[in-house]
């Protein structure tokens, strides 16, 4: 599966990179595939692994500012990886045909 997530601290002033750089730091330690561009973090594995992943990146924003928001969107299927490089080669195949 991959999950995209935006995990956004409430109360925290207008500047929160800080703050989402605690939930960045636990996805790249996890070793999964991922990926995080301006507004969400994407994830690639199976979902115990993934999800206990997202559980841990917003524990970890929480504990920095007490509320977040978070915002996640999952791709759910099975017998796929590598989803995260191969879902972008196939819409950049298509604009350079």
């Amino acid at each position: 599966m991959i999950v995209a997530f935006s995990v956004t601290p409430i109360s925290a002033g207008e500047d929160v990179g800080e703050h989402v750089a605690e939930a960045v730091r636990v996805v790249r330690a996890s070793g999964l595939p991922n990926r995080t561009d301006a507004m969400f973090t994407s994830l690639e594995g199976e979902w115990d692994e993934v999800m206990d992943v997202v559980k841990r990146a917003v524990q970890a924003v929480e504990a920095r500012c007490g509320r977040v928001s978070l915002v996640l969107k999952a791709d759910i299927r099975q017998g796929v990886t590598d989803g995260l490089t191969k879902k972008v080669e196939t819409v950049e195949r298509h604009l350079s045909s």
